[in-house]
């Protein structure tokens, strides 16, 4: 049941600077990332996490959820891992003579699925029906997921032995491909001293938002206007990688609505209730990154995917809009 809560741009706006400055109390310099994951949580997409191990990938989805005062959920990836450790199923009770339902960890708002990529593929796809359809089917019944549903996903990039490498049918299924980084001198120095002053490693951070204000923002983004000249133009930047020579596999049209979702959430979080271009061309890297397949010969160049699109950027005229 919807929210009767009807918050305007100006009130998302401040709820995002509010959520994102508290949540950099545990992630430090690292707000535009921050940024874009919460456009991904108000655009009802799920966030896939690339980056080398200890850059807070898993502080981060714990952060949000505490944040936004969601249930959350960790799920550890293993190779033996099985479909019903996450969706759970029916167990024989004795004490009550019959079959009763136990939930897995699936059943709650923000679900960190952690080195996805280390279980394998059977077990992945246990994840595709509640990414795609935000509910799970079990012995034939089928039950809702909790609304809202995020599911944050991490993977190392330098270790592949063990590993199964996700399918293009489930990386489709993720809005956003983001990269959280190293910090720089300044800020992990201030990661260590903000750890010696409040003398535990817990970060204790406040919630700010329950689960109906979030729903409600992210109803409002229905009403974020988009010109007919920018769908034209999310349009071409998807259709051509579907042509371009240096790309063998083209992204699909979830790369279209995906671009239409985070531009519309990034205009409200600038308070804003129109899409100009920039707001498009901010997420076409972390979109389309891992929607398209390169031609082989360029699959050992380092950056390749960056390059083709930035190439591919800057090929397409950008429409004018009046602001």
């Amino acid at each position: 049941m919807m929210t009767e809560l009807k918050p305007d741009i100006a009130e998302v706006t401040a709820l995002t600077g509010t959520i994102v400055n508290e949540v950099s109390k545990a992630i430090v310099g690292k707000d535009e990332v921050l940024k874009n994951i919460f456009a991904a949580f108000l655009s009802g997409g799920h966030v896939l996490l690339e980056d080398f191990p200890g850059l807070a990938k898993t502080l981060t989805a714990n952060s949000f959820a505490d944040v936004l005062g969601m249930s959350f959920r960790r799920i550890q990836f293993t190779p033996d891992l099985l479909p019903g450790d996450i969706t759970g199923g029916y167990v024989y009770d004795r004490s009550e003579n019959k079959f009763i339902l136990r939930k897995g960890p699936i059943f709650a708002n923000i679900i960190l699925a952690d080195e996805i990529n280390r279980a394998s593929p059977r077990t992945q796809s246990a994840l595709l029906e509640a990414m795609q359809e935000q509910q799970v089917t079990l012995e034939g019944v089928t039950m809702p997921l909790p609304d809202p549903f995020i599911v944050i996903a991490t993977q190392n990039p330098i270790e592949y032995e063990g590993t199964f490498p996700l399918p293009e049918a489930q990386l489709d299924r993720f809005l956003i491909k983001l990269s959280i980084g190293y910090p720089n001198h300044e800020q992990e120095k201030e990661i260590i001293s903000k750890r010696r002053l409040r003398k535990q490693d817990k970060v204790d951070l406040n919630v700010i938002s329950g689960i109906e204000e979030f729903l409600a923002a992210r109803q409002l983004l229905e009403s974020v206007h988009v010109d007919e000249d920018i769908e034209d133009y999310i349009v071409e930047l998807v259709q051509r990688t579907r042509s371009h020579r240096k790309i063998a596999v083209g992204a699909s049209p979830r790369a279209s609505l995906a671009l239409l979702k985070l531009s519309r959430a990034w205009a409200a979080m600038q308070g804003k209730d129109y899409v100009l271009p920039d707001d498009v061309r901010r997420f076409v890297l972390p979109v389309l990154s891992h929607r398209i397949i390169l031609d082989p010969d360029l699959w050992a160049t380092p950056q390749a995917v960056e390059g083709v699109l930035k190439e591919l950027l800057s090929a397409i005229p950008v429409p004018v809009i009046n602001d």
